[in-house]
C-alpha cells in the first residue's frame, strides 16, 4: 500500500491533468455538469457490477472513473468561482466531524443503531424539514424504498421483531389475491407495490439487502439461460421449436452448474 505522502501525490497529478484537459483537449471542454450527470450515473451502476462480482481490479478501475468524475465537475465549478475540490473535501469533512459527535464529541453511543438515529436527528437540526428529503427522487424504486425505511427506521419509526415484517407480508400477499380475485387491474398494481415493499422491509431485518439480492438472481438466471442457448444450439436445435419439456432437460443442466 502507498503511503499517505505518496496518496496525495497521486491526487495532485490527476488534479494537474485535469486542469491541462480542461484547457486543452476539446472534448473536455464542452463538459457541463449536465453532460456529465447520465455518464455519472453509469460509472456508478458499472462500480456496483464490480462489487457484486466482487473484482478488486475492477473496482479499483470503477472507482477511478468515479474520481474522475469528482475531479471533473470541481474543475467546473471552480471556473465559475462556485468551489473547488479543496471546498468539496472540506465540505465532507466538516459534515463527518458534526455528524460523529461520538468520535469527535462527548456523546456516548451504545451501538450501529444508535449511531444512525443521532444521525437523523443531526440532519433534522441542520434545517431539513423531513427526513425523507435526503432521498433522491431519481433513485430506482427498489433502492427508494430501501432508504425510506432505513431513514424512518433511524427516527424510531419502525417493528421490533423480523416476525412482525413477514406478518405484514403475509398480510399483503392476501391483499394482493383478493385484489386478483376481483379483477381490478389498479387495484391489483397497488397491493402488489404494498407486497414488494414489505418484503424490501423484511430483508433490511434480515440483514439481507434487497437491491444485492436481486441482482444475484438476475445474474444467476442469465448464465442458466445462456448456458440452455448453448445446449441447444450444440443439439442442432432451437429454442423456438422447444417445448418447455425438452428446454427443462438443459435449464436442470443448468441449475446443477450455476448453483
Amino acid at each position: 500500500m502507498h503511503t499517505r505522502e505518496q496518496q496525495l501525490k497521486a491526487i495532485n497529478q490527476l488534479l494537474d491533468i485535469m486542469d491541462e484537459l480542461r484547457s486543452k483537449c476539446p472534448w473536455d471542454q464542452k463538459q457541463t455538469f449536465q453532460s456529465l450527470r447520465h455518464l455519472t450515473i453509469e460509472e456508478t451502476y458499472e462500480l456496483g457490477d464490480a462489487i457484486l462480482k466482487n473484482d478488486f481490479q475492477e473496482i479499483k478501475k470503477e472507482l477511478g472513473d468515479l474520481l474522475l468524475h469528482i475531479v471533473f465537475y470541481a474543475k467546473i465549478g471552480s471556473e465559475t468561482n462556485n468551489f473547488d475540490i479543496a471546498d468539496v473535501a472540506n465540505s465532507i469533512a466538516e459534515k463527518l466531524i458534526y455528524r460523529h459527535p461520538h468520535i469527535y464529541g462527548d456523546v456516548t453511543v451504545k451501538n450501529e443503531d444508535e449511531v444512525k438515529q443521532n444521525w437523523e436527528k443531526l440532519k433534522l437540526k441542520e434545517g431539513k424539514k423531513s427526513v425523507l428529503e435526503g432521498v433522491p427522487t431519481s433513485l430506482p424504486s427498489m433502492v427508494k424504498a430501501n432508504r425510506i425505511q432505513e431513514k424512518v427506521a433511524g427516527v424510531g419509526f419502525d417493528w421490533e421483531k423480523p416476525e412482525q415484517v413477514w406478518e405484514k407480508v403475509q398480510e399483503e400477499l392476501g391483499e394482493l389475491n383478493d385484489e386478483i380475485k376481483k379483477g381490478n387491474n389498479d387495484n391489483i398494481e397497488a397491493e402488489f407495490g404494498d407486497v414488494l415493499f414489505s418484503m424490501i422491509n423484511y430483508a433490511r431485518f434480515i440483514n439481507v439487502n434487497p437491491e444485492n439480492a436481486l441482482e444475484r438472481t438476475n445474474i444467476k438466471f442469465i448464465k442458466r439461460f445462456q448456458y440452455l442457448e448453448e445446449a441447444a444450439k450444440k443439439e442442432g436445435k432451437s429454442l423456438h421449436d422447444m417445448s418447455l419439456t425438452e428446454m427443462d432437460v438443459f435449464w436442470n443442466e443448468s441449475k446443477k452448474m450455476y448453483k
